[in-house]
């Protein structure tokens, strides 16, 4: 595994386990294995198997908060309206936890839109999709990309809605996920 960083948690860590999308508690003490560091969270390996630990939990790993992206964070503080281009650059800082592509470029997003309330704020809505119907990490997945589209400018509601139709095939992944893949 390239780049891995093995530490030792300095406390009592909250956790999720991969694939199932189970909630844990790794205890502090517990050596991991950091693999992947994408999307602000963190992958670990630790007995047990693999789990993604929050950006919010990265003081457990004797970490600093790992930023989403700094051109998404950019463009979030630049940003005085909320603009597709805007939300789509939020949505490729949610990764899944075993896949190093972000999901846009994984062929997950199969629809966005933004709608203007009354408020004078957006609604976000988002249609995707996961690489495995079994896979339990669903919800952790679409909770990160609504969290991401709630920080941004003028949104007021972001709903996160996973479909099954089309199934996903890994011909959606687009050239760069492909790339980063090494599937051409």
């Amino acid at each position: 595994m390239p780049n891995v960083i093995s530490v030792e948690l300095k406390r009592d860590c909250p956790a999720v386990q991969i694939p199932a999308g189970t909630p844990v508690i790794l205890p502090a003490g517990t050596a991991v294995d950091i693999t992947q560091t994408l999307g602000g969270s963190y992958t670990v390996h630790a007995p047990g198997g693999l789990y993604r630990i929050a950006a919010k939990d990265s003081d457990a790993l004797g970490l600093e908060p790992a930023p989403a992206t700094a051109a998404t964070l950019a463009n979030v503080a630049v940003a005085s309206e909320l603009n597709e281009e805007l939300v789509w650059s939020a949505l490729r800082t949610c990764f899944d936890p075993e896949i190093p592509v972000n999901i846009v470029d994984l062929g997950l997003v199969y629809d966005m839109h933004i709608n203007p309330l009354p408020t004078g704020l957006n609604a976000v809505f988002v249609k995707m999709t996961l690489t495995a119907p079994g896979c339990g990490m669903g919800s952790v997945i679409a909770g990160d990309a609504q969290h991401k589209l709630m920080a941004l400018p003028a949104v007021e509601e972001a709903v996160v809605e996973i479909v099954w139709d089309p199934p996903w095939h890994h011909s959606m992944i687009s050239e760069q996920g492909r790339k980063t893949l090494g599937l051409d």
